[in-house]
């Protein structure tokens, strides 16, 4: 086994595999790039080298300094975790060339699959099922249009030389092939160095499920059984879970067998994952080899009792495959999320910032969390903003629901917005709960998982400020209000300035103020909403993030985080966050707008599609940006002149920075 080995990535992945390291006893060499000075796989690794600046293309995705950094730590391996140079052929096949192992497949491996047209050139030759459409050499677009109509509407454009969801459209009609075909071919080049694509039909309603595979240098090869990935939006996976509620076990049989077949056809070695679309009947098409570990691989894990880490370092190493095909017993199901620095009502915008608070669920056997930051880390700009990935267990899918949906219950994230009450619904929603989903159900009911209704359900309400109230006792006896209750400081019985009388409750919901009038002290209170509606709160205590307390005679039990005053609580399903404003406040006059399009967030312009003195209509698209790895479209606030464009293609601007001004209106 190896005494040292670099891990050549950064996060979560990272952490992920200095963990096992750690276990077996194995050193670990971090690289980190300027951004990531003092981030955590920095911290938990033995040694860690500095790589370059805070861009992907001058650190880590710099072949040559990362193998220098191996070979003055005198690292024996490279661990290239999953994207960056994780199926780069040309570094792996360096590291073979500087004495140094690879830990994932042969370099030819990588070949074979790096190229979805190839891959499936040669998945037509082992009888893997595919689906029709266009893998050729031919880039020139008159040509991919002419393929595109025969293969048929819809299709799906895919980057060549992609993955992760990068460099995908679906295309319904002709005419919008052109346009789709060259926001791929940007998105591939910018994503992977490389601007072809192939064309396929697009099958409606499909499924996502993939097999993991392990081969070693003896030339055996098994599969760990599937997992399903249908939850996903704009090709991003959301949530995969392992084994598929879809499947039966004929069907498994037989996708399992193609999987290792596809691995057999290029001398796998090492952990892969074979990818297919399932069509509503059962019939399944290969979609994709990933060579390398997936981000899923903890639910594989779970119900396996594995861990994939320390089988790729043995095969690494030379060692066979631990066990045999007859030997992988699957135990419970295991549902994996990904907690993510976005914004699900800004179109998922992704965010950056300093964790300001990252309260999540103890670990336990039901629970695990694979993350690369802590509280007062910085989610950056530079990088995939993956805050963390929840991973539950239970003996049965329900149960395994449950314990998700506890779980998310238990997350609080401020700073950056995060997707946990997106997740939470998602977990709820019917189409989960049921095992239906298709890959394409988000994108065409995204509004089902979105908290678009502002209304406040009265008991969240009602929760909410009594827990503000006893909040404030609490400070004015100088104490917390998770204080013990049996405490004879606990008490607030005796008369004090202001509260028997009327106080003025102020509660921020979603940016809007709602204001209730409260009497009473000591965990009993009568409220009073704007509408008048009256409501009488009893033997109201706060201990360990639980509020329980009598609401017109019923007792209730709600989980309620209480902080600085900021309370999370869920009540009926859903997670509702309240602020505690000031009893009073001045109006203002709301700044006008309208005029402007100003940048999202950092990131730089790839499309200028507008011209100073161009006449525009409301919601036409003027620029496209990229940032975090995404494509975002800037589109006009309103019909008018555009009068001055601040920036040019290529250019990288800063968040908040003006970009497109209009004339006034007269």
């Amino acid at each position: 086994m190896f005494r040292r080995i670099l891990i050549a990535n950064r996060g979560e992945i990272a952490c992920r595999v200095i963990r096992t390291c750690r276990r077996l006893g194995i050193e670990t060499v971090a690289v980190y790039s300027e951004a990531d000075a003092t981030a955590q796989h920095v911290r938990q690794a033995d040694l860690a080298c500095p790589i370059g600046g805070p861009r992907p293309a001058d650190s880590y995705l710099r072949a040559d300094v990362i193998l220098e950094a191996a070979r003055q730590t005198r690292a024996e391996a490279i661990h290239p975790g999953y994207g960056f140079l994780s199926e780069n052929a040309d570094f792996a096949r360096a590291c073979a060339e500087a004495g140094i192992v690879f830990i994932g497949p042969k370099p030819e491996s990588i070949e074979a699959m790096g190229s979805k047209a190839e891959a499936k050139a040669l998945m037509q030759q082992h009888d893997v099922p595919l689906v029709p459409g266009y893998h050729g050499e031919n880039q020139d677009a008159a040509h991919l249009a002419e393929q595109a109509r025969t293969t048929g509407f819809p299709l799906m454009i895919k980057a060549a030389a992609g993955g992760g969801g990068k460099g995908m459209r679906i295309v319904r009609e002709e005419k919008d092939f052109a346009d789709a075909l060259g926001a791929a071919q940007r998105e591939a080049q910018s994503g992977f160095g490389d601007a072809r694509v192939i064309l396929e039909r697009y099958v409606e309603h499909p499924r996502h499920i993939e097999f993991q595979i392990f081969g070693d240098t003896d030339g055996h090869i098994i599969h760990l059984n599937e997992r399903e990935c249908s939850a996903q939006r704009r090709y991003q996976k959301v949530l995969e879970e392992t084994p598929s509620p879809f499947l039966t076990p004929e069907r498994r049989a037989a996708m399992g067998k193609a999987a290792v077949a596809a691995a057999k056809a290029v001398d796998y070695v090492g952990a892969g994952t074979v990818e297919f679309i399932v069509g509503a009947e059962g019939d399944f098409y290969f979609m994709e080899m990933n060579t390398r570990l997936q981000v899923e691989h903890p639910v594989t894990e779970m119900t396996l009792g594995l861990d994939l880490v320390e089988w790729q370092l043995h095969v690494a190493a030379g060692e066979p495959l631990p066990l045999a095909q007859e030997q992988i017993e699957a135990n419970g199901h295991a549902i994996e999320v990904r907690l993510y620095a976005e914004d699900p009502e800004q179109n998922f915008l992704p965010g950056s910032g300093r964790l300001q608070r990252l309260h999540l669920p103890p670990v336990s056997e039901h629970v695990r969390l694979d993350s690369g930051v802590v509280e007062g880390d910085t989610v950056t700009i530079f990088y995939d903003p993956m805050i963390a990935k929840l991973i539950v267990h239970d003996s049965d899918r329900p149960r395994a629901l449950q314990r998700l949906r506890a779980a998310l219950a238990a997350c609080d994230i401020t700073g950056p917005k995060s997707n946990v009450a997106f997740l939470e619904r998602l977990a709820r929603h019917p189409s989960v709960v049921e095992g239906s989903i298709d890959t394409g159900y988000l994108d065409r009911h995204l509004d089902e998982f979105l908290a678009t209704d502002a209304s406040v359900p009265a008991l969240a309400l009602q929760a909410a400020a009594a827990a503000m109230l006893l909040e404030d006792e609490c400070r004015a006896a100088g104490r917390t209000a998770n204080a013990d209750p049996h405490s004879p400081w606990a008490r607030a019985d005796a008369w004090r300035i202001g509260h028997a009388g009327k106080r003025i409750v102020a509660l921020l919901h979603r940016g809007e103020r709602i204001e209730i009038e409260a009497h009473g002290h000591d965990g009993a209170y009568r409220l009073t909403d704007a509408e008048g509606r009256t409501s009488r709160i009893e033997h109201a205590c706060l201990v360990d993030d639980v509020l329980t307390f009598h609401l017109d005679g019923v007792a209730h039990r709600l989980p309620l985080r209480l902080e600085n005053g900021r309370a999370v609580l869920h009540a009926e399903g859903q997670r509702h966050i309240f602020e505690h404003a000031p009893a009073f406040q001045f109006g203002g006059e709301e700044a006008g707008g309208g005029n402007r399009v100003i940048a999202p967030m950092p990131g730089r312009i790839v499309l200028v599609k507008a011209a100073e003195g161009d006449t525009v209509s409301e919601g036409d698209e003027l620029l496209v940006m990229e940032a975090m790895k995404m494509e975002l479209s800037l589109k006009a606030p309103r019909a008018g002149r555009i009068e001055t464009i601040s920036a040019s293609e290529g250019e990288f601007v800063e968040a908040d920075a003006l970009l497109v001004q209009f004339e006034a209106e007269e």
